[in-house]
């Protein structure tokens, strides 16, 4: 505790620059085009049902919107409503799932669809809050809230405020606007969850790799801990004792078809000195050793062998990679106050932006 508490007091004077540094650098991370314009990148966004909810670029939706029938391109292209009592989705009392016709991202649940009596299919709430958007709907001479999906944009109907209990809310729906799933039936591929993995990484003081990793595009969580010690729930006293055999960690959360293992290797070793043993920096001691905690053969294999293209090319001299490519035991979550330490404290720290 000693070692980081003496660098956050060191770094402190120059926390506010460093900060301004790092968010022209975020600002930066946009790329410059031929014709001298800056194009952001957009950051990857996951729903807490695990679902990538990233918007979709015009071109995409575009392209996904050619392949539909008139009236649901009428309906979610134009903001267009169907006639009451005449979608094919009004008495559909089957199990299942109700998706977005143009992208399939998952919108609204049988078990909260009810007859509102209005014609149109009618839900109390979304299957995720955060794969429905609302916006101010200023048409026909009076106020009300639009809904269309986050990943599209395609226009969904409008939600109400004289629903059933708990919610209250009544989302009114076009027929036109969704494909129903039953129960049972696979989903398409563009209706199910990101397949997420899960990496840990032990770069020294996991302040500043969990700060860094948690910004990696296609990364959806970085957490905190420790891991590859013998004593269950530890605390942060009792690894810094160097008693427990643990090493700050970071436990990360992808999606690998947003961002491979392999990229996520390169950034662990361009955030700090695999060289090092037993210490980063100004922290010494075995709990800050470097090291990648593998969760199958295949991490180890990719770990192992991006180690040995470093020191073929002797990327670090002639001194020797300690970085240790273990199976992980376990892995105990920190507590709260380190998690986004950096964010909540405005501290610098010695480890590299390797984005």
């Amino acid at each position: 505790m000693r070692h980081h508490l003496d660098r956050w007091l060191a770094s402190l004077a120059l926390a506010a620059l460093l900060a301004a540094l790092a968010g022209c650098q975020r600002a930066s991370s946009a790329e410059n085009t031929p014709g001298g314009s800056r194009r952001t990148t957009m950051q990857p966004k996951y729903s807490k049902s695990g679902y990538d909810v990233t918007p979709l670029t015009p071109e995409q939706v575009k392209a996904l919107a050619a392949k539909l029938d008139p009236e649901a391109y009428r309906v979610t292209q134009k903001a267009g409503t169907e006639p009451p009592f005449c979608g094919n989705l009004l008495d559909n009392h089957k199990d299942g799932v109700y998706t977005c016709v143009v992208c399939g991202l998952p919108l609204f649940n049988s078990r909260n669809k009810f007859n509102s009596g209005t014609g149109w299919p009618s839900f109390d709430r979304e299957f995720d809050p955060v794969h429905v958007a609302r916006h101010t709907d200023s048409t026909l001479g009076m106020t009300r809230t639009e809904i269309s999906c986050a990943r599209c944009g395609a226009h969904l109907g409008h939600v109400f405020d004289d629903g059933p209990k708990p919610t209250n809310e009544r989302h009114c729906l076009n027929s036109a606007s969704l494909k129903f799933v039953e129960a049972g039936q696979p989903l398409p591929p563009e209706s199910q969850p990101a397949k997420l993995e899960t990496a840990y990484f032990a770069g020294g003081c996991f302040w500043g790799v969990q700060h860094y990793f948690s910004r990696g595009p296609g990364v959806v969580l970085a957490v905190s801990g420790y891991a590859q010690g013998h004593v269950e729930h530890a605390t942060y006293e009792q690894v810094c004792g160097g008693e427990t055999g643990h090493a700050e960690t970071v436990k990360v959360v992808f999606d690998p078809q947003r961002i491979p293992y392999r990229r996520l290797l390169e950034a662990f070793f361009a955030m700090h000195d695999p060289t090092q043993l037993d210490r980063q920096g100004p922290d010494r001691g075995d709990q800050y050793r470097s090291g990648i905690w593998t969760t199958g053969e295949e991490q180890a294999k990719e770990a192992r062998e991006i180690i040995r293209e470093m020191e073929a090319a002797k990327k670090y001299g002639t001194k020797a990679i300690v970085t240790r490519v273990e199976p992980l035991k376990e892995f105990w979550p920190a507590e709260e106050y380190h998690q986004e330490y950096l964010a909540k404290n405005g501290a610098a720290c010695h480890v590299k932006d390797p984005w």
